[in-house]
């Protein structure tokens, strides 16, 4: 067992000690910070949103001190309370909950949901999310692609959708898929060397986006020569930028009609084809949005957080090469290594907002109806109320063959449709990186590491870059 986040630099920013509400106000008017480009590794103090700062005691999602640094970050304010007040993106207010066992409960509650129109008092007129849409520069015409989807709905409609694509995701389906995740896997390794410039090759590049994008476009229909289209719409949309976002947008759904009306014309053997067969035998069980929706999430969801599972945790494991060791020692160990991994240095910090249908007690506190509440599932996966020593990264941590002790995945209705295959294909990839490059080596310090290619993005953790040393096997 070893030393985690909030203490060493190794797979992490330094631990700040600033509070997460104390940031000034810089004199930036929104639109300004708007626009900025969010993508650079280190937090622009000047180029944050005015509102920044201006509400003591609510910490902004945008604050220096939990982009730096959210293991310390979100950290503080789950020992301050389980349920914070804060502020969106949008400097909307908003309720962060922060202890594990209050955010399973209240992902289990149906008494908040994703979709905040259902909420009573609240029309498609007033829907809060339209702020935030046009924040991001998405034309206003676009706005039923991000808001009628199965990421942002409710029963019956999450559960009409979610059924259509379930099949695709059994536990069968995926163990079926392992020997194809393989064997892209040992391509993608054997091509490592030729990428390297210097002895020096980009694992994000040239690994951790390939394999899964590769998986799931197969899984889906996506044809190969529109995967390098599909990689540029993830790395603009995860940009934060709206000149960028605006400009995406238009492109990504026309090219997703463009794919169903082929696939239409002939019909495959692949999720895509099968959607196209359910809407045909029965239009009113899937919407013509519905659809571009079900294959945009599938599609980026699908390769996004995985691939920054499997960089996340490479650098978590040649920081820490006592835990490695473990893995070499004992490979059964990976399926564990993978969710301890998800807790520890998890892609995904944040989930999306809910919103209480009724004034209802969380946790002693009051939330009053149409409140908007977000879960900090990097302050939940670091709960010393929950977890012996949730600093340390520990691969042995979970007990063999008991349901995941994390909240990674999300939890309750809306847990992950793919988390099976986000950790397979993990699994796969460390075991056999690791393997045929047993000499594999940081190419940069940490420290360097975390102040260049870091990205400072809220509610994700991420690297642009991942150079590494293969010293491969002979």
């Amino acid at each position: 067992m070893t030393t985690s986040p909030t203490e060493s630099r190794a797979a992490t920013p330094p631990a700040s000690t600033a509070s997460p509400s104390t940031a000034s106000a810089p004199a930036t008017t929104p639109s300004a910070a708007a626009s900025a480009d969010t993508t650079s590794s280190t937090t622009d103090r000047t180029s944050l949103p005015s509102y920044v700062g201006l509400h003591p005691g609510e910490p902004n999602l945008m604050e220096p001190e939990l982009l730096d640094n959210p293991y310390t970050g979100y950290g503080t304010l789950r020992e301050q309370a389980p349920l914070v007040r804060a502020r969106f993106l949008d400097d909307s207010p908003i309720w962060l909950v922060t202890r594990f066992d209050v955010v399973r409960e209240v992902m289990r509650d149906q008494r908040f949901v994703n979709n905040p129109t259902l909420v009573p008092g609240i029309g498609a007129e007033q829907d809060p999310r339209a702020r935030l849409i046009e924040l991001f520069g998405i034309p206003e015409h676009l706005a039923p692609y991000l808001t009628d989807t199965i990421l942002t709905s409710d029963p019956p409609d999450h559960t009409r959708l979610r059924r259509l694509v379930s099949r695709a995701f059994t536990a069968r389906r995926i163990q079926d898929l392992r020997p194809r995740v393989e064997r892209i896997t040992d391509e993608l390794l054997a091509r490592l060397p030729d990428h390297a410039e210097d002895g020096v090759v980009d694992l994000v590049e040239h690994f951790a986006y390939p394999l899964p994008i590769t998986v799931i476009c197969e899984l889906v229909g996506i044809d190969e020569e529109d995967r390098a289209l599909w990689r540029r719409f993830g790395t603009e949309l995860a940009s934060l930028n709206p000149k960028r976002i605006g400009a995406t947008m238009p492109e990504m759904i026309a090219h997703i009609h463009e794919v169903i009306d082929q696939r239409r014309a002939a019909l495959r053997d692949d999720l895509l084809s099968g959607l196209i067969r359910a809407q045909d035998d029965d239009g009113g069980r899937l919407s013509d949005v519905e659809m571009v929706t079900l294959v945009l999430t599938l599609v980026l969801a699908g390769h996004e957080t995985t691939a920054h599972l499997i960089s996340n945790g490479t650098l978590a494991l040649l920081t820490h090469p006592d835990q490695r060791r473990l893995i070499d020692e004992d490979p059964a160990l990976l399926p564990r290594a993978v969710h301890e991994l998800m807790r520890w240095c998890g892609p995904i910090q944040a989930t999306q907002l809910r919103y209480a249908m009724e004034d209802t007690e969380v946790a002693g506190v009051q939330v009053r109806q149409g409140d908007a509440l977000m879960f900090s599932l990097v302050a939940a996966n670091h709960d010393p109320r929950h977890y012996t020593g949730p600093e340390r990264l520990d691969l042995t941590r979970q007990p063999a063959g008991r349901a995941e002790d994390h909240v990674g995945f999300g939890h309750g209705m809306h847990y992950c449709l793919g988390a099976s295959l986000a950790r397979q294909e993990a699994e796969v990839a460390y075991g056999k990186l690791l393997t045929r490059y047993p000499d594999l080596a940081l190419a940069l310090t940490p420290e360097q590491l975390e102040d260049q290619e870091r990205l400072r993005q809220p509610g994700t953790w991420r690297l642009r870059r991942l150079p590494l040393r293969l010293h491969a096997q002979s």
